[in-house]
């Protein structure tokens, strides 16, 4: 079996409000795309790694995003907590062509014997 990637749109850069985020559905997942103040776009698991917090709830700042409900700060782009706080939340790759937003999703292919 191998991966590859698949690239959902999934909206445009103006349907989210700077240093805001917006949810999708991945299956029983929940993602967060987050966009910055200077228009980076980036995308988590919605869940913070210390309660699972909604992290697309928090304050987007300086690249990073803080938790609402225990004020843990997770790199928007590693996805790790910082300080001296430990562990970290899955990354989702994302990339814009024009102003739409492309979601990157790893599918699992089964390779013909």
């Amino acid at each position: 079996m191998t991966k590859t990637m698949q690239w959902a749109a999934i909206g445009r850069l103006e349907d989210i409000p700077r240093r805001g985020a917006r949810c999708v559905k991945n299956g029983g997942m929940t993602i967060a795309v987050f966009r910055t103040a200077d228009d980076r776009v980036f995308a988590l698991e919605d869940k913070c790694p210390h309660r699972g917090g909604p992290l697309s709830q928090g304050i987007v700042h300086d690249g990073c995003v803080t938790c609402p409900l225990h004020n843990w700060v997770i790199s928007l782009e590693s996805g790790l907590a910082q300080g001296a706080d430990e562990g970290s939340t899955v990354t989702f790759p994302v990339r814009l062509e024009g102003d739409r937003i492309l979601l990157g999703i790893a599918a699992v292919a089964e390779e013909a014997a």
